[in-house]
């Protein structure tokens, strides 16, 4: 168990604390990638060595200092590999160290029992495509004929699926890496249990990221949904886009299919965050024609809104709902 993928458990008021806590981690190895808002990976095969400790006794090490010098807990997960560190991490009690030991049997036990939709790269159509022909678990995956995954999901992903299925993890650690993605947080003052607040609040966020993304001339693949509640436990979800968009109404639209497929019933909602993943090019995105006027007409509204935006400030334009 080499790689560490940390997630501290950051106050809603302090995201600001990351680099710190980064530069912690750089204490055992410069070999850190930043996962904002609130984690990491960290590669210890050198500092293994230098400091003549396992990475389990690192992992502890590194979760002591950060609550001595900076009063933030975290949970860890430690893998051989980035994807498996990080499958690690969903496992992690807070405050916890999950484990997954290099032994390919241990890895392979690890893996049989999880939920496909655990393996990263595998969305909901992927999945309920799976789920239709059985194959709904890592390990069926994993003992599947390559040619029947190939057929179900395509040539190259197949191979990629069935590789991570069976614990091959081509995945590195990556110093400094440019994030590909742009996040916006919504936090309430205190804890919220209307629905209706935490819908206005999701529509402030995927308009800020909308705007951000036009302004880049990107558009995202994936939106993941972040609710954190007043325990601090927090709920994470993905959700890849039928197809990649920088357009608001789209992105606010998935953003509450989101929300409601977690059936929140009077959750005590301490923050809502939005991250745009899989950024690229809007010039060479596709974008399915449509004969409706009005998504037509709301685009072009949308474009005169970002000029005045660009001249008079953020709060320019907004939506009226948002405007009180």
């Amino acid at each position: 168990m080499t790689i560490l993928c940390v997630c501290f458990q950051l106050p809603a008021t302090d995201e600001a604390a990351l680099p710190a806590l980064l530069g912690l981690l750089k204490e055992f190895t410069p070999v850190v990638q930043a996962l904002p808002p609130d984690g990491a990976l960290a590669d210890l095969r050198g500092a293994v060595r230098y400091f003549g400790r396992d990475a389990v006794e690192l992992a502890a090490l590194i979760r002591v200092r950060a609550l001595a010098h900076h009063g933030v807990d975290c949970a860890i997960g430690a893998g051989p590999g980035p994807m498996l560190a990080r499958m690690a991490l969903r496992q992690a009690a807070p405050g916890a160290v999950r484990v997954v030991p290099e032994d390919p049997d241990a890895v392979r036990e690890f893996l049989s029992g999880l939920p496909v939709r655990a393996l990263p790269g595998v969305g909901g159509v992927t999945a309920r495509t799976l789920c239709e022909y059985g194959l709904d678990t890592v390990g069926k995956v994993a003992v599947a004929p390559p040619s029947t995954v190939q057929r179900l999901v395509g040539a190259r992903a197949g191979r990629e699926l069935r590789e991570r299925a069976n614990g091959i993890d081509r995945g590195r650690v990556v110093p400094n890496a440019a994030s590909n993605s742009l996040a916006a947080e919504r936090s309430f003052p205190r804890d919220e249990l209307d629905p209706g607040r935490h819908r206005r609040a999701l529509l402030s966020a995927a308009e800020e990221l909308g705007v951000r993304l036009r302004a880049r001339n990107q558009v995202c693949r994936t939106l993941t949904l972040t609710v954190r509640y007043a325990d601090r436990s927090s709920t994470t979800r993905s959700r890849t886009l039928a197809e990649p968009t920088a357009h608001s109404a789209a992105l606010t639209a998935e953003a509450y299919r989101g929300y409601e497929a977690l059936g929140l019933q009077r959750a005590r909602v301490r923050v809502l965050a939005l991250r745009a993943e899989g950024l690229g090019s809007a010039e060479h995105a596709a974008h399915q024609l449509t004969f409706d006027p009005v998504d037509e007409k709301i685009r072009r509204i949308e474009e005169v809104a970002d000029r005045a935006r660009a001249k008079f400030g953020p709060r320019a334009v907004m939506p009226g709902s948002l405007a009180a």
